[in-house]
């Protein structure tokens, strides 16, 4: 059965605090300071209640055919879900309960606990964010059909870190926490530290906080190359920057006076390319070709753009390497 959830407080308040717990790992730790309740560590919450694997029976929520494989396609899209396999998705997939929130309403506020992370199937809805407590509330980004939040305050045990509120009529799939922990948890903590250590070299991203690491994160789409393939083209023009997750890529380039293109490097997994595809709408400089099968995340600069603003506003934090780059 469809139901709303229920309403919340204007995010100008000060108890509430927002976002799609796009929370940075530090922020138990913020709390603590700030005189709350210490929250558990996520090696805590691992062995708690949560957590109780062996007891663990998933909650089947009727729901139509055409739920269901609305709920897959979106499932397929969001790369949170790309390493279960197929019987664990048939799981989550069992575990959604569908909720049409009306345009308008909190989902959800900045400093509550959570108890379910949302996908978002239709609509559309805005994040706010409090930076600090005597600020107002920024509106810091905006979802739309495909993709997901609320899973921070999941993955660590930690408060909202952001509020939500639907822009339009709404329909979201919320997934319960027990169903999270005991099925997507493990492999989301995983990507979601592996990811930021590789973003974490990238010079023209390192002035970046957890936070916003976190929330590049989110919006990173996988990809997939066969061995032969190129992935960047000498002289074609694209806004794509790309992190490699798994196999081996080289790249190419004619120089002057040459016929044939030589390899100038070789990529291997934890690497990075295409950065300047954020800042510049420049040709590439040099072809990108997969030498095994390579699996690839790729950013583009208006999803960049879209949850972080303009690329020059975060390198304007270091004017030496904002020179660098302009």
């Amino acid at each position: 059965m469809q139901k709303h959830i229920s309403q919340h407080d204007d995010p100008s308040s000060d108890d509430e605090q927002d976002e799609d717990d796009e929370v940075d790992i530090d922020l138990p730790q913020v709390q603590a300071q700030q005189g709350k309740k210490q929250r558990t560590s996520v090696s805590a919450e691992a062995y708690g209640k949560f957590n109780k694997k062996s007891d663990f029976k998933p909650r089947v929520i009727p729901k139509s055919e055409d739920s269901r494989k609305r709920i897959m396609e979106r499932l397929s899209k969001a790369f949170m879900f790309a390493a279960l396999e197929t019987r664990e998705k048939d799981i989550v997939v069992d575990a959604m309960e569908e909720k049409k929130i009306p345009k308008g309403h909190w989902v959800i506020n900045q400093g509550d606990d959570g108890d379910n992370l949302y996908v978002v199937d239709q609509g559309s809805l805005e994040c706010f964010k409090r930076f600090s407590k005597n600020e107002e509330p920024k509106l810091v980004k905006t979802y739309v059909p495909g993709e997901s939040f609320g899973e921070l305050a999941l993955l660590y045990n930690a408060p909202r870190a952001a509020s939500i509120k639907a822009v339009t009529d709404c329909t979201l799939f919320a997934l319960d926490r027990e169903t999270f922990n005991n099925i997507v948890k493990d492999a989301e903590v995983k990507r979601r530290e592996r990811f930021e250590a590789i973003m974490s070299k990238v010079e023209l991203l390192e002035t970046m906080d957890p936070y916003e690491r976190s929330k590049i994160a989110d919006v990173a789409v996988p990809v997939k190359y066969k061995k032969g393939d190129y992935v960047i083209r000498q002289g074609d023009t694209d806004d794509k920057f790309y992190f490699i997750e798994e196999g081996y890529a080289v790249a190419t380039k004619k120089l002057a006076g040459k016929d044939q293109a030589e390899t100038v490097y070789e990529y291997k997994p934890g690497e990075y390319f295409g950065e300047l595809a954020l800042l510049k709408n420049e040709p590439r400089a040099a072809n990108v070709i997969a030498t095994s099968d390579l699996g690839l995340l790729a950013l583009d600069r208006e999803a960049f753009t879209r949850v972080l603003g303009p690329l020059n506003d975060i390198l304007k934090r270091n004017t030496k390497k904002y020179e660098k780059y302009m």
